[in-house]
């Protein structure tokens, strides 16, 4: 199983996608630390959820670093289309074969739709972080809260640090 998650976190690190139809969240750089993605043009909480905001949508996952850190997840509890979320409250929970954590909220606004893809393939979150393993697109009540999450540099640098104190 552990060479199975490094193959995965590994894959992750390496992979480019040429998918057009995915190309709405794949920016054109990426960091890579310790076989995790950083993608640059998302902002990150220090919860580990990435914000990709599009106009009026923002788009809501957890980082390569989470997925990397929980194992293979088998299970997602996500919140109701119409529904609202806070900032820094928690939305949803991800069981994985080592734990359940919850899913914190990086912005406040209604969720407008939700992946539910990962109801019957929840290792979406594990191949796919970025791209097929999004979980909830919120329309943001209060856009100047995305100003106070991190950026790939400060997420990577925070990612470090937090790794190096376990």
């Amino acid at each position: 199983m552990a060479l199975r998650m490094w193959a995965s976190s590994t894959a992750n690190a390496l992979k480019l996608s040429s998918s057009a139809s995915k190309s709405h969240l794949l920016p054109a750089f990426s960091i890579s630390r310790c076989f995790s993605s950083v993608l640059e043009g998302l902002k990150y909480a220090n919860s580990h959820e990435w914000v990709k905001h599009e106009g009026s949508v923002a788009t809501i996952g957890i980082s390569d670093h989470a997925q990397d850190h929980l194992g293979e997840v088998v299970f997602v509890e996500l919140p109701e289309e119409k529904s609202s979320v806070t900032k820094e409250k928690n939305f949803g929970a991800v069981e994985s074969v080592k734990a359940t954590s919850e899913i914190i909220s990086p912005i406040s606004g209604e969720v407008i739709e939700v992946n539910t893809k990962l109801a019957d393939s929840p290792g979406l979150i594990n191949s796919s972080p970025y791209e097929d393993g999004w979980m909830i697109k919120v329309k943001p009540s209060n856009p100047a809260e995305l100003e106070s999450l991190m950026g790939p540099k400060e997420y990577t640098k925070f990612c470090e640090e937090e790794d190096a104190a376990h």
